[in-house]
């Protein structure tokens, strides 16, 4: 049971202001890899998640999109494209190493005149009150250390009438699946992680911090406490991942 001065690191308790240098090491670690193993991960299935997630936010031509914890940049590619020219995506991400290997992904693609790239805390984010029509974080809400603080944050950089999309790692909901999903995350996992990006614990922890992270409705809560409102959320692939959704009226 952690305290105010701890928060969790997969399934140990360290000291609140260790956990984020202790996320950056595992990311650091493994930015190189990242696309590589994703798509080994989830056999693929990432791109669909991903895919519903930019069907679900109501981008259109002109409006502006901040992608938090953006890393390699899918979202924000994908994104970049649908708001054309007249729009504006900020990539963002806390960490340097993933930041630099998404800008240079998307550099590599011609994706440059609408794209710009920030280096940035969730729970601070550094941009003006209202600036975004829809606001992204995929896979990142469970490695931030004060997730209330990082939903409040979103909720004052978007627009009135703006959209959070929260994609994030879930709670299955089919019985009998999660017995499955533990034996695969607890041990396929981290064999992959050491054969390929060579790193078993990093690869552990994300497992970890995947099981500690809220479930479906105490997440929709905590994003309405946030300030959102038209909360709901999608389970995908038997909850093993869910999209929230919210809107700041």
């Amino acid at each position: 049971m952690n305290d105010q001065h701890t928060t969790h690191f997969g399934y140990q308790d360290v000291p609140v202001d260790e956990k984020v240098d202790r996320v950056a090491g595992v990311f650091h670690s493994v930015a190189a890899k990242y696309d590589v193993m994703n798509d080994l991960m989830s056999l693929g299935i990432h791109r669909v998640w991903k895919q519903f997630t930019l069907q679900h936010s109501g981008v259109r031509p002109g409006h502006t999109v901040l992608d938090i914890a953006g890393g390699t940049g899918d979202i924000a590619a994908a994104m970049a494209r649908r708001v054309g020219r007249d729009g504006l995506v900020v990539l963002s991400d806390i960490n340097d190493s993933m930041l630099t290997v998404g800008r240079d992904k998307l550099h590599n693609q011609g994706i440059v005149s609408n794209l710009e790239f920030a280096q940035a805390n969730a729970e601070a984010l550094p941009f003006e009150d209202n600036s975004f029509d829809c606001v992204t974080i995929a896979f990142g809400l469970r490695n931030v250390t004060d997730k209330d603080r990082a939903l409040e944050s979103m909720h004052r950089v978007l627009k009135p009438g703006g959209r959070v999309l929260v994609l994030e790692f879930s709670k299955p909901t089919v019985p009998g699946f999660a017995a499955l999903y533990d034996q695969y995350s607890f041990n396929i996992l981290p064999a992959m992680g050491k054969l390929v990006a060579g790193d078993a614990e990093s690869y552990r922890y994300l497992a970890e911090s995947i099981r500690m992270h809220p479930d479906q409705e105490t997440l929709a809560a905590m994003m309405r406490s946030a300030g959102f409102e038209r909360v709901d959320y999608h389970n995908l692939t038997a909850g093993v991942v869910a999209l929230h959704k919210g809107v700041k009226l």
